[in-house]
C-alpha cells in the first residue's frame, strides 16, 4: 500500500498533538516513527488506523482518501503495545479472530492460521492460552492475528516495549525478515533510536507533534537537519565554546557545534608532531567497549566523548591529551552546516572546509 499523509492536525483541547504532519510512504517499506515520549507518534498512528479523527488534513491509501472511512474499511492490521490478546481464547482462536469476523469458512481459517503459526514459529502452541506463553511468544501471536486478514498496511505501536532486552533484539530481526518476505507496508512507533536504526528502511523523526526529518537511518545519522535530530540520533557532543579552542577561532558566531564521537580523535603527546596547535584536555573517564575505548575528555570546561582504537596505546584517567576534530555540525533555523577539517600533517593545524 502506498500511503500519503498531508497536513494532518490533531488537537486534544488546547494540546496540539499533531502539527501539519506530512509524509509519503512507498509500498512495501518498513517505516519507523521515532521520537521522544509524548511527541505525537501514537496519535499519528491512531489517525492512520481510523481510531482518532484528525482536525484537518488528509490520509490517502493508494491515492484514495480514507479520512472518512471506518477502521474496518481501511485494510489495516494493528499490533498494540500490550498485545491486547483475548485471554479466554487459545493461540489458534486469537489468530483466527479477524477471519471469523470476516465469516471465512472453517477450512480457509484453518489453512490460514496454520500457515501463520509456521511463519511466526508458533507451531505446537496453538492450543495454549496467552498466560501460558512467554512475552516473545505473545507478541508473535499478536503479529499473526494482525496479519491473518491479509491487511495492506501493518501498524505497530511500540511492539517490543513489553519484552526483555534479549528477546527484543531477536524479535527485531525476525520482524524485519518477515515483513521483507511478505512485502507489506508497515509503520512502527518507537522511542528507541537503536531499534529504529536497526530495522527501519526509513525513519520519520517526530518531535512535539511535528515532522523534524524523513530519511534512511544513514541519511539522518550523517546529515541531521536540526540540533534536535543530531542529539536524538546516536551519540553526540554539544560544544558551545568551540571558538575558544586552540585552532578554532574562525568559528566565532556560528553558535554551538555538534560533534559525533567517531569524528573525535584523542592523541597522546607522543602521537602528535606539534601539540601546541591542538586543543588540549584531561581524560576524565575511560570505558572498555569491546571494539574500542570510550574516552571522555574535559576541554575548556566541556566534556567530549570520543572513541579510541584498541590497537593504540591505552590512556588513563587524569592524563593530558590532545584532540583532533574531523567534522562538526552547526545549526541555524534554516539549515545544517557541516564543517570538515583537514590538518597540516607537519603542524596538525586545522584548516576548515565548509560543505
Amino acid at each position: 500500500m502506498h500511503v500519503i499523509v498531508r497536513n494532518l492536525n490533531k488537537k486534544f483541547g488546547s494540546f496540539h498533538a499533531a502539527k501539519d504532519v506530512s509524509f509519503d510512504i512507498k509500498k512495501g517499506k518498513l517505516i519507523g516513527l521515532l521520537g521522544p515520549s509524548g511527541g505525537g507518534k501514537t496519535t499519528i498512528l491512531r489517525m492512520l488506523a481510523g481510531l482518532e479523527i484528525p482536525c484537518s488534513g488528509d490520509i490517502l491509501f493508494h491515492g484514495k482518501s480514507v479520512i472518512n472511512s471506518a477502521p474496518q474499511e481501511r485494510g489495516i492490521g494493528f499490533v498494540f503495545q500490550n498485545y491486547a490478546l483475548f485471554r479466554h481464547m487459545t493461540v489458534f482462536q486469537n489468530i483466527a479472530f479477524g477471519l471469523t469476523i470476516q465469516k471465512k469458512d472453517k477450512k480457509t481459517i484453518a489453512n490460514k492460521v496454520n500457515a501463520l503459526l509456521e511463519l511466526t514459529g508458533l507451531q505446537g502452541l496453538e492450543n495454549r492460552y496467552p498466560h501460558q506463553l512467554s512475552g516473545g511468544q505473545r507478541q508473535r501471536v499478536a503479529f499473526a492475528r494482525a496479519l491473518a486478514p491479509e491487511p495492506q498496511l501493518l501498524l505497530l505501536d511500540e511492539p517490543f516495549a513489553a519484552i526483555d532486552a534479549k528477546v527484543r533484539k531477536e524479535l527485531r530481526t525476525w520482524l524485519k525478515e518477515m515483513i521483507q518476505r511478505l512485502g507489506i507496508t508497515s509503520i512502527f512507533v518507537t522511542h528507541d533510536q537503536e531499534e529504529a536504526i536497526e530495522i527501519a528502511d526509513e525513519i520519520i523523526i517526530i518531535n512535539q507533534g511535528r515532522v523534524e526529518q524523513v530519511g534512511t537511518p544513514m541519511q539522518i545519522y550523517k546529515h541531521p537537519r536540526s540540533a534536535f535530530v543530531a542529539n536524538f540520533i546516536g551519540e553526540s557532543n554539544t560544544i558551545r565554546n568551540i571558538e575558544e579552542w586552540k585552532g578554532f577561532s574562525k568559528f566565532t558566531g556560528l553558535g554551538a557545534a555538534m560533534v559525533r564521537p567517531e569524528n573525535v580523535e584523542v592523541l597522546t603527546h607522543e602521537e602528535v608532531v606539534r601539540a601546541d596547535t591542538l586543543p588540549r584536555g584531561v581524560v576524565s573517564n575511560v570505558i572498555f567497549k569491546g571494539s574500542n575505548w570510550q574516552v571522555e575528555v574535559n576541554i575548556e570546561g566541556t566534556t567530549v566523548l570520543a572513541y579510541r582504537p584498541l590497537e593504540k596505546k591505552e590512556i588513563s584517567v587524569g592524563e593530558e591529551v590532545n584532540v583532533v576534530i574531523h567534522q562538526l555540525h552547526f545549526f541555524d533555523e534554516d539549515k545544517a552546516n557541516i564543517v570538515k577539517t583537514s590538518f597540516n600533517k607537519s603542524t596538525h593545524k586545522p584548516l576548515a572546509i565548509y560543505i
